[in-house]
């Protein structure tokens, strides 16, 4: 019997669960929006919900729980400087899943997971920066 197990399998073990959440939390967080399956959006949002709660929370016993559960340190410091912030006066209700059609490959539903009063340009910034510093140090060696 399945009493008190909740959340989905998404055909997965315990462990890859846990690493797959880790990371898609921590890419939420960068880039303030992701695509990915409907169930995997539906299963991820109490998750990085909780995590603006730790934010906001904002000791350092919160920031150690953040960190152990996203394992990305950049990501947990925007989580309680930019993010945090943001959603102060907020009580819960951060994030927003709306329905993005069908993949191609496989027809499985898609959905984009975004924050509600989301920065626009944080999408894609990191990986801008990364791509300039790449050529900065392409250039000088």
């Amino acid at each position: 019997m399945r009493h008190q197990n909740s959340g989905r399998k998404l055909n997965r073990t315990a462990s890859h669960r846990k690493a797959m959440f880790a990371n898609m939390a921590a890419s939420l967080i960068t880039h303030e929006q992701i695509v990915t399956t409907l169930p995997k959006a539906k299963d991820l949002r109490p998750i990085v919900e909780k995590l603006v709660t730790l934010g906001k929370r904002g000791d350092l016993h919160a920031r150690r729980q953040a960190i152990s559960q996203i394992k990305d340190q950049g990501a947990v410091r925007k989580l309680f400087d930019a993010i945090a912030t943001r959603y102060a006066s907020r009580n819960g209700g951060y994030l927003r899943i709306m329905k993005a059609g069908y993949r191609q490959g496989d027809n499985a539903p898609l959905a984009v997971i975004e924050f509600v009063e989301r920065d626009v340009d944080a999408k894609g910034a990191a990986d801008k920066a990364r791509v300039a510093a790449e050529a900065e140090a392409a250039e000088a060696a």
